[in-house]
């Protein structure tokens, strides 16, 4: 029966196939737990990019802590869903105000972070402390409803406590397979069985896997219930004066929260009524439409550039932003669909 040797074919298998070479595969639990939250909604050829960049100028929790969270932010530009650069940032100040500047050990304590959930807070007891605990994200979430038959939707509260009970009940009986074990769930999810094609012709546990046994791995997981994706509509205004953009600081919470952007409207009328009132200059022809896909929506943006030829206090902050060299402007905390802008723009020169 798969449950009884599942964690030993796991451990078995991720010590021949699976993936060792990662650069968070260490014990050091500061760049263990950075590792966790990048990877978060987030693939890992993306953190791949990011990581070694975040790691070079934030080695360690007492300098990501001490950092304006302005330049956390531009270091995380373009990896999205900025709440978790929020939280990474409040998180290391919790760590050397709370727990004396090293990560404690246990799970509970873990989860007390801002931004670590119950999956996030067992991979860095595990992986950094070794501790008997075990994960639940989308992959294991994929492995365990293919191999065991779990039906229903995995984002049910129901059927994810079904999931834990399973997952805890599998764990590997020494200690010393914890690692291994944890690592090879991911492994397995993320290079076999994946979510498009499982290559069950190599998975250590095709012989017993419900999925594969019943032909139903397009069915397992049973994916979400589907909605309609809705679409929104901006007008992000370009106003440039000399080699200045205007950037505004967004709301602290929701989309893009706390980062600098360019000034939003629902119509080009409403952009130059804005305009007008600092000073006098001139719409510009609108540059072609950008998509930007989010979870729950997709956004439609309309580029407006703008030239104002004379400008009060140019150069001067005002409360809901400020005036930047484009140059600055491009490696501010911006989102990455403004960075594409600015870089559009700084190229007009």
């Amino acid at each position: 029966m798969l449950h009884s040797n599942f964690a030993t074919r796991l451990v078995d298998w991720q010590r021949l196939h699976g993936r060792h070479d990662l650069p968070w595969q260490v014990s050091d639990p500061y760049r263990v737990w950075l590792s966790e939250i990048m990877l978060q909604q987030t693939q890992v050829k993306s953190v791949l990019d990011y990581y070694p960049r975040f790691l070079a100028r934030f080695p360690d929790v007492a300098s990501l802590a001490a950092a304006p969270v302005d330049d956390v932010l531009a270091q995380w530009s373009g990896l999205g869903y900025y709440s978790r650069a929020r939280n990474l940032h409040k998180a290391a100040q919790m760590v050397m105000a709370e727990f004396g500047g090293s990560f404690p050990p246990e799970r509970e304590q873990l989860e007390r972070l801002p931004g670590v959930g119950r999956s996030t807070a067992a991979a860095i007891s595990a992986f950094a402390f070794g501790r008997r605990e075990t994960i639940l994200d989308g992959n294991v979430k994929r492995v365990l409803a293919r191999c065991f038959g779990v039906e229903g939707f995995p984002g049910d509260k129901a059927v994810e406590k079904r999931m834990w009970t399973l997952a805890e009940g599998l764990l590997p009986e020494r200690d010393g397979d914890i690692g291994p074990y944890v690592q090879g769930l991911m492994d397995l999810g993320a290079t076999v069985c994946g979510r498009g094609k499982p290559v069950c012709g190599v998975c250590p546990m095709a012989d017993g896997c419900v999925a594969a046994r019943e032909g139903r791995t397009g069915e397992l997981p049973v994916p979400r219930p589907k909605k309609i994706q809705p679409v929104r509509q901006t007008v992000m205004l370009l106003a440039r004066h000399g080699d200045k953009v205007w950037l505004q600081r967004r709301p602290p919470t929701g989309i893009w929260g706390g980062l600098l952007s360019l000034p939003e409207f629902d119509t080009t009328f409403a952009a130059e009524d804005w305009l007008q009132r600092r000073g006098a200059g001139d719409l510009l022809p609108a540059w072609p439409e950008l998509e930007h896909v989010f979870t729950h929506f997709r956004l439609i943006i309309t580029p407006q550039p703008a030239r104002l030829d004379a400008l009060r206090a140019a150069g001067a902050s005002e409360p809901d932003g400020q005036w930047l060299q484009i140059d600055q402007a491009v490696d501010a905390g911006v989102p990455a669909p403004v960075r594409r802008l600015l870089l559009r723009l700084a190229s007009a020169d």
